[in-house]
Formats: C-alpha cells, structure tokens, sequence
C-alpha cells in the first residue's frame, strides 16, 4: 500500500502568480479511489476525534474507495454543511489527519482532498435541492453570515426553525468572501453553499449590522426567540510602529477585503487598490500567506517578516510552501521597528530588527528577543500587518448584560450561550481569530443547544 499521499496537482507557480484562479486542481476519480484504499478503517477511530463537527470519516472514505462518492456526501452531509469549502481550507494536518493512523508510517490519508473531491463531484453533478423539514413554529435570528452563522443557520433550519441571517456587508459569506483569496477559495464555491441553506428557508438580510441598524434588544422584540452571534473578529491589530500612520500601510483585513470580496485586482473594478512594487507583511499566520500571495499576484516584489523561526510560523504548510514556491521572501527572526516615509507622506523603507529565540513564553511557544544593533531597513512602497484581530465592540456595546474577556471576547458557557440568557455566540466572536472549521463547530454547538432550550419551554 502506497506510503504517502498522492499528491494534489497543482498549477504552476510562474503561471498561477498572473492569475487568481484556485491553486489547487482536485483529484480525478480514479486518484480519490486510491486515496481512500490507503484507508485502514480504524476500529477506534481517531480521525473524528480530530475533527471540530465530527464527519464521519472513515465511512465516508468507505464510500469514495468503492467509488459511492453519493454515499460519501450523504455522510459528510450528516455533520457538515460546507464540505467544500472544509476540503479547501481547514488546517487537516493539524485535525483530523493528525490523529490518522496511517500517519505513524508514512504519510496520513488525505481526508481533506478527499472532501473537497466528494463535495466538488456532487456539485458538478447537480446534487440537487434539500428538502424543506416541517416548521416547527420558532424564530431565531442569526448575526453574521461567515462560518460560525452560516453552520448554525443551516442545523437550525433542517431542525424546522425560521431562521434569518443579518449580515453587515452585501454579500454573505463572512470571511469567506473577504478573507480567503479566490486562489485558495473560489467564490462561486462559497455562494454554491449558501445557496443550499437558501433552498432549506434561510432568510438572508445583506447590508444590515446589528447595533447600528437594531440592536439585539430589538430583534428580540420582534419575535426571534433566541439569537446566536457569529459575528467574527473584524478589528484589525497594530502595532503602533512610529510611521504606521503613513500612506501605503494597510491592514490585511482592508488589503484583503479590496482584493478578494470587491474584486479589485480586476481592472475594470470600480473599487481602488493599491498596486506595490515592493511589499512587507508582518506576521506568521494564514492571513499573512494570503496577503503576501495577492500582493505577488499584483506584480509586487513581497517580504513577509516575522519574528520567529519558520518550525514557530502558524500558518498552515502547504500555504507556506505554496507562498516560498511563488517567489515570497521569508524575513524569519526578524521584527519591524518602524515605517519610514518620503516627503509625500507615503512608504519607503521598513526598518527591522533580528530577533533571537529565548525561554518559552505563556503560550509555550519561545519568546522572541531583540538583538542590539541589528536594525536594518527593506525597501518598500506598501507594507500590510496580518498580526491578528478583535471582536468589534459594537454587539457588546449596544446589548445590556453581555459580558466580554479583557481582549474582547464574548464569555460563553459550555452550551455557546453568553452572559445573556437567549443570547449565544461562537467563533472569532468569542476565540478571536481561529479556523473556520472551529467556528462551524460552535455554530453547530449553539444550534443544538438552542433547540433544546426553545423545545424544553414549548
């Protein structure tokens, strides 16, 4: 039995850095078929344990090695309302295939690419349209359409209830749409799912941010007897880096929004971007890779600095080695110190300093010292931080009784539901930054816990 994975074709990397179409090409059938009779069945299973909605996945890798990949779906589809766009981007070799057997001798089976195969074919295929359950007569509103909203929304309303999405921007999506750059997730793919949830009486309100529109208080009063809040973490960091003020310094969140949800690369978009020569991202995670990769893609020379070595970089692998592979200079042990400008008050130069690793901090991880007259500048006309985001306080703000962590975070019990009986939440809202598999975990969490709350005063 093969050993290791087979491998994902991918485009190549001189080619895809002139274009924004997905990296990754998908397996063929008869390569998914391989792939799945690397699977071991696992009588104990361990691959679902690693899993934040727990897909059944040895059976449904059954599945697609006998080449049923409809029965793959319809299992995958028993805990997870987006498999498409979870084959694309969850963080597998930390989750579920970390914990795959066939990992202690080689490589683990390829359940993410085998995911993303089985939800890809079925769409190809014209699944079809699910079947309306019965209503079951409760409301529930449902603030934000990323990850954590769109998985609550969709158990909720296959359990009969009538739920409505109340989304800020004027597409829902979250940071599916914003974030994630169409290389990584096409959006089409990401509409296609949430189309699924429209075709099972999700109600979507675009352009409509709870707090400034109405307030939670007010939902309530209409008639929504429960509302979850998946409302992410949209506020950027900084790092109050004299300079930082200058003209060319953006957040990821503003760089990418621009570029993946209004298209900005196009040049016939009516919203601007700015196009570097030479770039800096600071920062180590998977919004850093996908800043440094659309910036590449805009013709831009790109740095990314960050203060630790590349064993300490949290992004996931495969971004990294796709990020290295289109040319992306790694500045690792390196931490910028301030932003220099021309007489136009615009970006010239980031001035870094080494950093050397010293004893572990509270996070486990070793702490990053400066070293003494290292300092040293990068040229550049952009510089983008990608050094992670808040919760935005405007929910907490205008809603009594919602209690929030000292970074911001909405306080949950072990069931989603706040400080705030009738009030739930999950994902960045109350982790700050995480994956997008864990916050369809929570979605799914509060959705159970919501039905049995509202069927219980039935």
């Amino acid at each position: 039995m093969q050993m290791n994975k087979h491998p994902m074709p991918v485009q190549e990397p001189d080619i895809r850095i002139t274009n924004v179409e997905e990296v990754a090409l998908g397996y063929t059938p008869e390569t998914a078929i391989e792939e799945a009779k690397r699977c071991l069945n696992c009588k104990h299973k361990p691959c679902i344990g690693g899993c934040p909605v727990n897909i059944h996945i040895p059976d449904f890798i059954a599945k697609v090695a006998e080449g049923d990949f409809e029965g793959a779906y319809r299992i995958i589809s028993l805990t997870s309302s987006l498999p498409a766009i979870c084959g694309r981007v969850c963080p597998q070799e930390s989750q579920c295939e970390s914990k795959c057997v066939r990992g202690i001798k080689g490589e683990p089976v390829a359940i993410g690419r085998l995911e993303r195969f089985v939800a890809d074919y079925m769409r190809e295929k014209g699944e079809g349209k699910p079947e309306k359950p019965q209503p079951n007569g409760h409301k529930v509103a449902v603030v934000g359409a990323g990850p954590a909203g769109l998985s609550a929304a969709g158990d909720l309303a296959g359990m009969g209830y009538e739920v409505t999405v109340f989304e800020a921007l004027h597409t829902p999506g979250g940071v599916l749409m914003y974030g994630i750059p169409e290389f990584r997730l096409p959006k089409a793919i990401v509409q296609h799912e949430i189309s699924k949830l429209k075709d099972l009486g999700v109600e979507f309100v675009t352009n409509f941010v709870v707090g400034r529109s109405e307030t939670i208080e007010e939902l309530m009063n209409e008639g929504y007897e429960a509302v979850f809040v998946g409302s992410g973490a949209g506020l950027p960091n900084f790092m109050n880096l004299p300079g930082e003020e200058l003209k060319g310094v953006f957040s990821a969140n503003e760089f990418l929004t621009r570029f993946n949800l209004m298209k900005a690369y196009r040049e016939d978009s009516p919203t601007p971007i700015h196009h570097p020569k030479k770039t800096v991202v600071v920062g180590g995670g998977n919004v850093a890779m996908d800043a440094a990769r659309c910036a590449r893609r805009l013709g831009s020379e790109v740095y990314i600095v960050y203060r630790r070595s590349l064993e300490e970089l949290p992004a996931r692998k495969e971004e990294v080695e796709h990020a290295m592979e289109e040319g992306i200079i790694f500045k690792l042990l390196n931490n910028p110190v301030a932003v220099h400008g021309d007489e136009n008050g615009c970006v010239n130069a980031v001035e870094c300093i080494e950093m050397e690793l010293g004893e572990p901090d509270a996070s486990g991880r070793r702490r990053p010292i400066a070293k003494e007259g290292s300092s040293f500048m990068i040229d550049a006309d952009c510089m983008i931080m990608a050094i992670g985001t808040s919760p935005n306080p405007l929910i907490r703000s205008t809603t009594e009784g919602l209690e929030t962590n000292r970074k911001g975070c909405l306080i949950v019990d072990e069931n989603e539901m706040t400080t705030r009986e009738g009030i739930y939440a999950g994902g960045d809202a109350v982790t700050g930054a995480a994956t997008v598999i864990s916050a369809m975990g929570a979605g799914k969490k509060a959705a159970a816990a919501i039905d049995k709350a509202l069927l219980k005063d039935a």
